[in-house]
């Protein structure tokens, strides 16, 4: 019975990944009908490249932003909502939708919020007189507007899956605090509320972090990684190897050691975590 689906494994997964290891050790590029090994040549010529150095770097920070930021705002939106008495279902909705909506699409609208002189982001801050940027053209605005971007995109999803890990939590625990003294709510939301929550608070961050990891469609439409590499993310390194400048075997490359830093970070991220969460 489970012939079907391991049969689709093999040849939609580690089919591909075999070929991608396979064609990192040579020198094929795309059209090319002829091809040489290099063996670990192209892995060498990556980690002593200053772009693919900046576009790691630019990879974690953008991580390390994106990631805690949606957490902690999913958090808090999903515990208004649940505190609320009145338009759950409006609020959920309207929080959910930049997760539903293509990226490519809402990348665009964002490119004309940031407008450095029409933009509805600029025009608000110089009216409270606070200082206006190029967002996007600026090395040190560039990357912090897509890590807003990307929270602004994960927001909805966290915020469903911890609606759902506080639905489930038992009231019980709750009278049970109260009746221990912590009738304050950040002394439940310490004590219950956020151990409870463990689980979904494990899922949430192995998944934000790889669709992070992931990140391409606002690189390309924003910024094509400039200016300069200062927005210039793994996979969008790994596109330009490959299909502009045609350098499969060195793209290839790339894609060994995104892979593997996705897989190291994940079951790190998987191990550590799970020693904090409690299971009921």
């Amino acid at each position: 019975m489970a012939g079907p689906a391991l049969v689709l494994l093999v040849v939609l997964f580690f089919l591909p990944v075999f070929a991608i290891f396979a064609i990192a050790l040579t020198d094929w590029q795309f059209g090319a009908s002829n091809l040489s090994f290099v063996g670990l040549g192209n892995f060498k010529e990556v980690f002593a490249d200053e772009g693919f150095r900046a576009s790691l770097v630019n990879t974690i920070l953008y991580v390390v932003i994106v990631v805690p930021g949606t957490i902690v705002l999913g958090l808090t939106i999903a515990l208004l909502i649940e505190s609320g008495k009145s338009c759950r279902a409006f609020y959920r909705a309207i929080h959910f939708l930049p997760f539903m909506a293509t990226l490519t699409a809402m990348a665009i609208a964002w490119e004309a919020l940031l407008h450095p002189t029409i933009g509805l982001v600029n025009q608000t801050l110089a009216g409270l007189g606070l200082p206006t940027a190029n967002w996007l053209r600026d090395e040190n605005t560039v990357l912090p507007a897509l890590a807003m971007i990307g929270i602004w995109q994960n927001l909805g999803y966290a915020m469903v899956l911890f609606l759902a890990g506080l639905k489930s939590i038992p009231q019980d625990l709750y009278d049970a605090a109260d009746i221990d003294g912590a009738d304050l709510w950040l002394d439940r939301l310490r004590t219950v509320t956020l151990p409870m929550l463990g689980p979904v608070t494990m899922f949430v961050f192995i998944v934000v972090a790889l669709k992070a990891f992931e990140t391409f469609d606002t690189v390309q439409v924003l910024t094509q990684g400039g200016p300069g590499h200062a927005s210039e993310m793994l996979l969008y390194t790994l596109y330009r190897e490959s299909f502009e400048y045609l350098r499969t075997g060195y793209g290839a490359s790339v894609a060994v050691v995104f892979l593997s830093i996705v897989v190291a970070l994940t079951l790190i991220q998987a191990r550590v975590m799970d020693r904090k969460v409690h299971y009921q």
